[in-house]
């Protein structure tokens, strides 16, 4: 007869995860053992395998939960306008609310993703990918200088990093708020935009910004 799970066993899975992704993101993957989770949890070693088999397993979760999380809130935030300025205002946002907390999580998903074996690194990716497409196609469509020509994958993927990396100087109640650093970027994303979008030369490169 199978195990019969307790009632509490999603809330302390979660438990495992919040803390292990915090060590991760201090200590690296690799410099994180078993025993340390073990012990930054409060539970035995062989609690802690009746939730996770290994490691690998535990940072499987962590980006799979965190990326889930990502994924929803973007699309919820895509799907709540017509207007495309304002969804990508409203993914900025999304993305910004969903990483309150998150830093831990959003540190490991950088640094590594590469970690995990071929096949659970690509259903991760494809989770990634989705969420390129939401504001790829949200910036598409709000800048009509910019189109699906060559100026959009950097664009987003801009955009993308300067949400991503906010974790490094941004600290709640000091400065700007998230709304208004959510607001900051797409301002300057959508304004600054059309002033790059020049004709792509011949040979499919970008003109330089400036170039005569």
């Amino acid at each position: 007869m199978a195990r019969t799970r307790a009632q509490d066993y999603d809330t302390k899975r979660l438990a495992i995860l919040q803390r292990s992704a915090e060590l991760f993101a201090r200590f690296g993957f690799p410099g994180t053992s078993i025993n340390m989770i073990a012990e930054a949890c409060g539970v035995s070693k062989a609690l802690l395998y009746h939730y996770y088999p290994d490691k690998e397993a535990l940072l499987f979760d962590i980006l799979n939960d965190h990326l889930q999380e990502l994924v929803e809130v973007v699309g919820q935030a895509s799907a709540s306008t017509a207007d495309p300025r304002l969804r990508v205002r409203a993914i900025a946002q999304a993305l910004l609310d969903a990483y309150r907390d998150a830093d831990a999580e959003h540190q490991v998903q950088i640094a590594n993703l590469k970690l995990l074996s071929d096949e659970r690194r690509q259903r991760l990716l494809e989770m990634e990918r989705q969420l390129v497409v939401l504001l790829s196609d949200a910036l598409a469509e709000a800048l009509p200088e910019i189109g699906r020509g060559p100026l959009l994958k950097p664009l987003t993927m801009s955009m993308f990093g300067m949400l991503n990396w906010h974790y490094l100087w941004f600290r709640d109640g000091k400065g700007l708020t998230r709304e208004d650093y959510a607001e900051m970027v797409t301002t300057l994303i959508l304004s600054g935009a059309p002033q790059v979008a020049q004709p792509a030369s011949q040979d499919g490169k970008v003109s330089r910004v400036g170039s005569r």
